[in-house]
């Protein structure tokens, strides 16, 4: 694990059996692939942009936007539309990363709006009787795995702070589509039947995703009343028509009546608060990368492996030469090391997030980098604190279930947003309409290692680690770049390739998102089925990797910002797509 507040660590040895233990849980299989899109241009605008997983999502960001909204209240309307027609993926049961440009202030500000542990839970929640990590599985489907949603105080807190158009007119467009219903994409579809299985788990997601017992079939219409009389109770009462009530008395009933149940309580969802949290911002070249600090991994580990490249010539490499491919994959091991030793959230694990950016501290990691071949070991590091610690690696089996939305508005605000329920489909379990995470497997399953306590293991009130990476691009202070994706941990290889992609190499937001992805987070090279990755293999075995070829499903959305206007690229492996005027 890794970690960010004040802090001198003495630094553990890393366990070679512990380090594969980890790979094999963080390495879990993506969302199922779906068919690439044909090539596109990028979009262009002017003045404003939203790029998004799903175009019903993305249209009623627009709307907002050519009303005269912010940022702020275009991402509400996607929020609250992709929670009907990507719900696998995000929703109200969910939580939630946001990396906001605040024009006005000429600041970034960043708000954890990430699950939390119930006060009931314990480090050994993920454990049988006889202290073994449960599979992952047995944890995720039913009440064990839910924590406190944060999307919809999200949702609430920053429309109070930067919204402009009014908030019951931000959810109409999804209480509309919700009454109406709207047509089944191919991508949801495939979902469905892959995950029939565990769908069948609970009555009521069972009734909506296997109605009469069979998968919804693509282009089927979808009505959701339920979920639409949940969104009219939150443009009502605002947030604390969750939190308190009705739907906080069902919320809590499915998580405590499931097979497995769960610990949450009415008192958890009425102490849930979201968090405004220092951004993490590293220098690259000629720009400032911002991100998301702890419990998120993301903005640490990206800034990481972008200060150790930063000496390096990745510009005269190219995108083709094995080379690029060595530096980039190592950096991102390395940085993986520190992350699995030292990240997890910050009100409960003093972590040294100076040191692990600290710009002497990347050039030695950077060190390592100089030699011909993939470095055989890649150990955690030993990062300036001002106390010593001593924690264990852990093994949270983080599953890549989640959606990324990028915005421009008309102000001169950005935002990145970030929004999971974790696995596909979350806890399986469905209430009012929109399904329950099950982020609490995101924390280490096992609490100790050989009596070295685990920095992300479950406590209560706690937030699990994430990797989401919703990361602003500064350029003279002003945005350059919005980008974030889903993925798992492989989320944050995919926004430094993107970063990458268009800083060093050139290449446009689109074909930036359309890339073949290289990731390297353990040792072995993962490359993506049927591209261009692949003719790489030969080339990176010689350099002493092992390679595998993978699907491997971004959803990477990402504005480009310069003097000419912006340019938008919404990933081809996905649905979604980038408007603006």
């Amino acid at each position: 694990m890794k970690l960010s507040a004040l802090a001198v660590v003495v630094a553990v040895l890393l366990q070679p059996t512990l380090l594969r233990a980890q790979q094999a849980a963080d390495a879990q299989a993506p969302e199922a692939p779906v068919a690439v899109r044909a090539p596109v241009a990028p979009a262009e605008a002017r003045t404003w942009m939203v790029s998004a997983a799903n175009p019903l999502a993305a249209r009623a960001g627009a709307d907002a936007l050519a009303k005269g909204g912010t940022a702020v209240d275009a991402m509400i309307a996607v929020q609250a539309m992709l929670g009907l027609v990507e719900p696998q993926s995000s929703g109200l049961g969910g939580g939630a990363f946001l990396v906001y440009f605040e024009a006005a202030g000429n600041r970034v500000v960043t708000l954890d709006a990430r699950e939390t542990a119930p006060r009931a839970a314990t480090p050994t929640l993920f454990q049988t009787d006889a202290g073994e990590p449960l599979a992952f599985f047995d944890a995720v489907v039913g009440g064990l795995s839910v924590g406190v949603p944060g999307t919809p105080r999200l949702l609430a807190d920053a429309h109070r702070r930067w919204g402009r158009l009014p908030f019951p007119d931000l959810l109409a467009p999804a209480i509309r589509t919700a009454r109406d219903g709207f047509a089944v994409s191919p991508r949801l579809a495939g979902l469905v039947a892959d995950d029939a299985g565990r769908l069948a788990s609970s009555p009521e997601t069972a009734a909506y995703f296997l109605p009469g017992g069979k998968p919804l079939q693509a282009g089927a219409i979808l009505a959701n009343p339920a979920y639409a009389q949940t969104l009219e109770a939150l443009a009502r009462d605002g947030a604390e028509a969750f939190y308190e009530g009705p739907i906080a008395l069902d919320l809590v009933a499915a998580v405590r009546g499931a097979k497995t149940p769960g610990r949450l309580s009415l008192d958890d969802l009425a102490a849930y608060r979201v968090v405004e949290r220092p951004a993490v911002c590293v220098p690259y070249r000629q720009v400032e990368v911002c991100g998301m600090g702890p419990p998120s991994s993301g903005g640490i580990a990206v800034g990481q492996i972008l200060g150790m490249l930063e000496g390096f010539d990745l510009a005269g490499l190219g995108p083709d030469d094995p080379v690029s491919w060595r530096l980039i994959g190592d950096a991102t091991r390395l940085a993986f090391a520190d992350r699995e030793r030292y990240v997890a959230d910050v009100d409960f694990v003093p972590l040294p997030l100076g040191g692990l950016t600290d710009r002497a501290y990347l050039a030695d990691r950077a060190a390592r980098l100089k030699t011909d071949k993939a470095l055989a070991e890649t150990p955690a590091g030993a990062p300036t604190w001002d106390h010593a610690l001593h924690f264990a690696d852990g093994d949270a089996p983080e599953r890549p279930s989640t959606s990324h939305v990028s915005i421009v508005d008309p102000y001169g605000n950005a935002l990145a947003l970030t929004t999971s329920i974790e696995n596909g489909f979350g806890a399986r379990l469905m209430v009012r309409g929109f399904l329950l995470n099950n982020q609490l497997t995101d924390f280490s399953f096992s609490s100790h290692k050989n009596g070295i306590p685990v920095a992300n293991r479950v406590e209560p009130g706690k937030r699990p680690r994430s990797s989401m990476a919703p990361t602003i691009v500064l350029e003279n202070g002003k945005p350059r770049m919005v980008v974030g994706s889903p993925g798992g941990s492989a989320i944050i290889p995919y926004v430094v390739q993107a970063i990458v992609g268009h800083l060093d190499w050139g290449l446009d937001v689109q074909a930036v998102v359309a890339a073949p992805h290289l990731v390297n987070r353990f040792g072995t090279y993962e490359l993506e089925k049927g591209t261009a990755a692949t003719a790489l293999a030969d080339d990176l075995a010689a350099l002493g990797y092992k390679t595998e070829e993978k699907d491997l499903t971004s959803g990477l959305q990402v504005i480009a910002v310069s003097p000419d206007g912006l340019t938008g690229g919404s990933d081809p492996r996905r649905e979604g797509v980038s408007l603006g005027d």
